[in-house]
C-alpha cells in the first residue's frame, strides 16, 4: 500500500492505466510528486522514466492497471514510493524478467531491468486473486557538494590480464559524511565480456551505494542477468559506530587486520547475476590501526601480512602496488584494494 510522508502535504496519486495516453499522465504524476518531495532534476527524470516503464508494462503484459505514487520515509529518510498493481497473468520467472533483452510481448525487454537500475529498490510479489504488486523507492540523497572530512585512506593498484587491454576487474571508493563504502569486483574470466560484467556491477552499486548490502548485491544480480557475471566483496564503514560491514560473495578475498590479529570474514560460494545466494553480512569492530585488504583472484591468497608491513608504513599505495607487483598472477586479471583511516 501507498505510505504518506510523515508531517508532508503531498497526497498519493492513482493513475489508471489503460490505454497509450495514460503512460503518460503516469509519468506526469511521478515526475510531478518528485519535485514537490525536493528531488533535483536529473532524479526526478529517471523517476518519471521508472514509472513509464512500469505503465507500458500494464498495458503491454496485463491489458491495464493502476500506478501509485505517493511520499515514503520522514526526516532525513524520505522520497517516493512508485507502485504498480494489475489483474494479470503474472510473471512465471520474477528474476529472469530483470535481464534486459528478456521480454514475452515482443518489446525490447527493457523494462524491470530499468527500473532495478534507477530505483533503489525494487520488489514484486503475486496478488492473492491475480496478477502483481510490484513497489519501488527513490530516496533523497543530500548533494554531491556537501563538504565532509573524509575519515578513509585508499590505496588500489590494478591491472588486466596480459593479453588483454580491458580489464574484467573493477574497484569502487564511495566517502559521504560519516561513511564510506569500498568494494573489488572480479567479471568472470577476463577479457572484453569480463570487463562489460564487473563494469556493469559497479555502476549499479556506484548509483545506490547508500543502500544495504544485501540490497546492493540483490540489485547488482539483478543488473548482472544479462552478463556473464561477477564475484563480488563489499565493505561499509561506519566511523560514528566505529564499526565495519564486510559481505562476499564469491572468490574476492577480504582480510581485516587489526594489530596483530587478522579476520577473514567467510564469503559465500556463488556467481552475482547467475545463481549466487543472499548475501549475508558480518559486523566487525575498525580501530585506529584497522587496515582492510580485498583482492580478486588474480592475487596469490597465499600471503602473510609480515612480508609487506614496512610497505604499508610508505603509504596504502605504496601497500597495493607491492602486494600487486609480488602476488599477481599473470594468466589473470589482478586488482589489491587497501584501506585504512586517514591521517
Amino acid at each position: 500500500m501507498a505510505e504518506e510522508l510523515t508531517g508532508g502535504t503531498c497526497k498519493p496519486v492513482v493513475v489508471q492505466v489503460e490505454a497509450p495516453s495514460d503512460v503518460r499522465r503516469a509519468r506526469e504524476a511521478a515526475f510531478g510528486l518528485a519535485g514537490e518531495l525536493g528531488f533535483a532534476a536529473i532524479p526526478r527524470e529517471e523517476i518519471a522514466l521508472a514509472a513509464t516503464e512500469l505503465a507500458t508494462n500494464l498495458i503491454r503484459h496485463a491489458t491495464r492497471g493502476a500506478i501509485t505514487v505517493s511520499a515514503s520515509g520522514a526526516g532525513a529518510h524520505r522520497g517516493i514510493l512508485v507502485e504498480s498493481e494489475d489483474e494479470g497473468p503474472g510473471i512465471a520467472d520474477i528474476e529472469r524478467a530483470m535481464t534486459d533483452g528478456y521480454s514475452t510481448a515482443g518489446g525490447l525487454g527493457m523494462g524491470l531491468g530499468t527500473v532495478n537500475r534507477l530505483m533503489d529498490d525494487l520488489e514484486i510479489w503475486p496478488r492473492a486473486h491475480g496478477g502483481l504488486h510490484i513497489a519501488c523507492h527513490r530516496w533523497i540523497r543530500p548533494s554531491p557538494e556537501v563538504v565532509f572530512e573524509r575519515q578513509l585512506a585508499v590505496g588500489v593498484a590494478s591491472r588486466p590480464h596480459r593479453l588483454s587491454q580491458e580489464n574484467g576487474d573493477a574497484f569502487l571508493i564511495k566517502q559521504w559524511e560519516a561513511n564510506a563504502l569500498v568494494g573489488v569486483i572480479d567479471g568472470l574470466g577476463h577479457g572484453p565480456f569480463a570487463h562489460r560484467a564487473s563494469s556493469t556491477a559497479r555502476q549499479y552499486v556506484e548509483t545506490h551505494f547508500d543502500q544495504p548490502l544485501q540490497k546492493l548485491f540483490r540489485g547488482a544480480g539483478r543488473a548482472c542477468r544479462a552478463t556473464r557475471g561477477v564475484v563480488m566483496a563489499l565493505a561499509r564503514f561506519d566511523f560514528a559506530r566505529k564499526s565495519i560491514l564486510i559481505a562476499n560473495i564469491g572468490n574476492v578475498e577480504v582480510r581485516l587486520l587489526n594489530g596483530v590479529e587478522t579476520t577473514n570474514p567467510v564469503l559465500r560460494r556463488g556467481i552475482v547475476g547467475l545463481n549466487a545466494p543472499e548475501a549475508v553480512v558480518n559486523e566487525f569492530p575498525w580501530g585506529p590501526k584497522s587496515i582492510l585488504v580485498m583482492h580478486s583472484d588474480g592475487i596469490s591468497s597465499q600471503w602473510k601480512w609480515s612480508d609487506f608491513e614496512s610497505a604499508a608504513e610508505q603509504g596504502l599505495n605504496c601497500l597495493a602496488q607491492r602486494i600487486l607487483q609480488t602476488l599477481a598472477k599473470p594468466e589473470d586479471d589482478a586488482t589489491v584494494l587497501v584501506a585504512g583511516n586517514a591521517l
